[in-house]
């Protein structure tokens, strides 16, 4: 319920979600994305449709499905979007939009709002049918490669607006452009608080000693999020100081490379006893949860990022944390404050040693995250931003301010 959030987030996120509410209370507002399990969009979106239709809204969440070849395609996309160099040719890119057009004919696209997710339903604007139609952008796409964002931009530029996670994402596109980080749930149970059993129960299973230091980091496995440098960081700082490593991730069904690059990080590990590799299943979220909450310093050593909710996560449970310079990390991370921010192995190797050998420095850090995530990074904000961007578009050129 909406009212279990009072107490927890700003007081002021609450009576603006509810002022809009009012307004919009019996219109629907539709969300499209690809997957319903694996990656920040989902876990946002289940967590969000309930609240707003408790807040009397007829929010709806439907995916498109598409076959390996599809997501093969799409994949290539994402990664050429954040400057990977990978070919799309004209059939390509002409069965990303066949795709779309089967899924067309199968959902129900008609709604007061609809907002679509990511690239790989994009071209859904060609069959709208009425309302506010906004592209929501989780990724950086301020560097693509040639000629990639250019194909995409045919549909992008038909939306009546688009949001984007971080300022330097951005590209012109001649429409409304709006800036809203993502956010975490803190009543979810990734987020909550957990009792001693819970955490005791995660521990046991996953064979972690309670007496020696734990490195994590928790991301799906992909090339951008650098396991195999989290690797090279943690057999640094083991010459110095005793720790574990733990790399914990989901499957997602959009993401066709996650099984290689699991293999990959398996051969690199080298059956070292202290490295704890995990593949964890779909909606593992106490597990996720207790692994942060286990853990002794946290890592996203991203290489390209869309935004990295682990990194708001493991803030809210109170974590000193090492992010990758990238992407939307250095929103969540203010270096030296709340954490650190590195460009290398090596600066990260020496961060994780600092937070080892100086507790009372890491403690300090995650006190400070954990208010910085409670102002800045709750889902609550999301809302309230998502619900004032469809406002604003449906009534353009009025003051948002007599609400």
């Amino acid at each position: 319920m909406i009212s279990n959030y009072t107490g927890i987030v700003p007081g002021s996120d609450m009576l603006f979600i509810r002022k809009l509410a009012e307004r919009l209370a019996g219109k629907s507002f539709l969300h499209i994305n690809s997957t319903k399990a694996g990656g920040g969009v989902a876990e946002i979106l289940q967590r969000m449709i309930p609240i707003m239709v408790e807040l009397g809204i007829d929010a709806r969440w439907d995916i498109i499905e598409g076959d390996d070849r599809f997501f093969d395609i799409t994949k290539k996309l994402h990664n050429s979007l954040q400057g990977s160099p990978e070919t799309i040719n004209d059939d390509m890119w002409e069965y990303h939009l066949e795709v779309n057009k089967r899924n067309a004919k199968k959902l129900n696209l008609d709604a007061d709002a609809v907002l679509i997710h990511d690239p790989q339903p994009a071209p859904l604007i060609g069959f709208k049918q009425r309302g506010v139609w906004i592209w929501r952008c989780h990724i950086d796409v301020a560097s693509p490669y040639k000629g990639i964002f250019e194909n995409l931009s045919r549909y992008c530029t038909q939306y009546d607006a688009a949001i984007f996670s971080v300022a330097k994402f951005t590209r012109s596109l001649g429409i409304d452009q709006f800036i809203i980080p993502p956010s975490i749930d803190p009543l979810s149970d990734k987020n909550r608080d957990l009792s001693d059993e819970e955490i005791h129960d995660t521990r046991v299973r996953f064979n972690l000693p309670p007496d020696r230091p734990i490195i994590l980091q928790i991301s799906r496995f992909d090339r951008f999020k650098d396991p195999i440098g989290v690797i090279q960081a943690y057999r640094m700082v083991k010459k110095y100081n005793d720790c574990l490593l733990v790399l914990a991730g989901s499957p997602a069904t959009d993401d066709p490379e996650g099984e290689a690059v699991l293999k990959e990080v398996q051969e690199y590990a080298s059956d070292d006893p202290d490295i704890r590799i995990l593949m964890l299943p779909p909606f593992s979220d106490r597990d996720i949860n207790a692994l942060q909450r286990i853990a002794t310093v946290v890592l996203q050593k991203s290489l390209k990022e869309g935004f990295g909710l682990t990194v708001s996560e493991a803030m809210w449970k109170g974590k000193p944390v090492i992010g990758g310079a990238v992407g939307g990390i250095p929103l969540q991370i203010v270096h030296g404050l709340t954490g650190f921010l590195v460009h290398s192995v090596e600066g990260a190797a020496f961060r994780i040693r600092q937070f080892l050998n100086y507790p009372e420095m890491a403690e300090r850090m995650g006190t400070m995250g954990r208010e910085y995530v409670r102002n800045n990074f709750l889902i609550t904000r999301q809302i309230r931003d998502y619900l004032t961007v469809w406002y604003s578009q449906e009534h353009k050129g009025s003051n948002l301010l007599e609400l």
